[in-house]
C-alpha cells in the first residue's frame, strides 16, 4: 500500500472517528472486509467464523475509530492486528466450551450414606425444635429469609419495619439459635 493510499484510509478513519460519516466508513468497509475475511480464512477460519469476525473488526473500527492513531501504524495493520487478535478469541472460545468428561464436577455424587442420612434427619428435628423457640417475630423473619430466600430490603418492604430493625432481629434470631443448639448438644449446626 503506498504512501497516499495509507493517508487516505487514515484520512477516513479520522472521518469515521470526528463525524461518524457514514459513507467513509462505506468506504473502508468495502476496502478491508474482504481482505481481511481473505486473511481470516488463511489462518484456517471458516467462511461463517471469517465473515463473523470481520463484521466484529468493523463494528470496532466504527464504534472506536478514535483509539486509532495513523502515527504508530497503517489503518491496515491496526485492523489486521484486530482481526487476528478476534481470531484467537474465538479459537480459545471454541476450545473452553468444550466439556471434559472426567471433571470432577461433572460426575455424579455418591448417594449419602444411611448413616449421614439418619444424622442429617436428626439434625433437622433438633433445627426445628429450636426455630420453634424463637419469639414470633424473630422466627417469621428467619422464614422470610432463608426459607423463601427475600432479601433483608425485600422483608423490610414487605413487613414495613426498618431496614436496620431487619437486619438486628435476624442477627438476635442466629445468636438465639446458636444458644439452643450449643445447649442441645449440637455444635456445628447453626
Amino acid at each position: 500500500m503506498d504512501v497516499d493510499a495509507r493517508q487516505h484510509f487514515a484520512a477516513l478513519a479520522q472521518a469515521v472517528a470526528q463525524n461518524r460519516d457514514q459513507i467513509a466508513f462505506a468506504e473502508l468497509f468495502d476496502f478491508f472486509a474482504p481482505r481481511l475475511k481473505s486473511f481470516l480464512m488463511r489462518q484456517n477460519a471458516g467462511v461463517a467464523e471469517a465473515e463473523e469476525v470481520v463484521q466484529e473488526v468493523m463494528v470496532i473500527l466504527w464504534q472506536k475509530a478514535h483509539l486509532y492513531n495513523p502515527q504508530k501504524s497503517s489503518l491496515s495493520t491496526w485492523l489486521f492486528r484486530i482481526a487476528r487478535n478476534r481470531r484467537i478469541d474465538v479459537a480459545r472460545r471454541r476450545r473452553t466450551g468444550e466439556l471434559d468428561v472426567h471433571e470432577p464436577l461433572l460426575l455424579p455424587t455418591a448417594p449419602p450414606a444411611p448413616d449421614d442420612l439418619i444424622e442429617n434427619d436428626d439434625r433437622e428435628q433438633i433445627v426445628r425444635t429450636a426455630l420453634t423457640k424463637l419469639p414470633p417475630e424473630q422466627m417469621t423473619l428467619i422464614k422470610m429469609a432463608f426459607f423463601f430466600g427475600q432479601s433483608h430490603s425485600e422483608i423490610s418492604a414487605a413487613t414495613g419495619l426498618p431496614l436496620g430493625t431487619v437486619k438486628s432481629r435476624i442477627r438476635l434470631a442466629f445468636g438465639r439459635l446458636r444458644t439452643l443448639l450449643e445447649e442441645g448438644g449440637v455444635d456445628g449446626v447453626c
